[in-house]
């Protein structure tokens, strides 16, 4: 009883998570959204079944799931909004050269991760 309430929690912050991590690229929103999945899957099955039968993200968390594939469209959003926030934000905000390589590097390294799943053409 006590796990299934702890994944419950777990799989709202996660979900949460994801959805912060749709409009701020340097937070990943697939592994939220799978964690979530996960959780629910355990725990709350009629909010897995919600979950995967929402509009939005139902598509995404299934197609991944099922094929290990991120659309086109997701992947040119998610490095773009990443480099756009992290150029700013080295730009701008942070005068220190070590942490502007740092977060360079941090981009290098999310851009490589995005690119190294397949793609697909899931709802372009």
């Amino acid at each position: 009883m006590i796990l299934k309430v702890v994944l419950r929690i777990v799989g709202t912050i996660s979900l949460l998570l994801g959805l912060i991590g749709i409009v701020l690229p340097v937070l990943p929103t697939t592994p939220f959204l799978l964690l979530t999945a996960y959780c629910y899957f355990k725990s709350a099955p009629n909010w897995h079944k919600r979950l995967l039968a929402s509009k939005h993200l139902g598509p995404y968390i299934k197609n991944f799931q099922e094929n290990r594939c991120i659309p086109v469209r997701i992947k040119v959003y998610a490095i773009s909004m990443l480099w756009l926030t992290i150029g700013t934000s080295a730009i701008f905000f942070v005068h220190l050269w070590w942490v502007r390589i740092l977060l360079v590097v941090i981009a290098i390294g999310v851009t490589w991760h995005i690119l190294s799943y397949p793609s697909n053409r899931l709802n372009d």
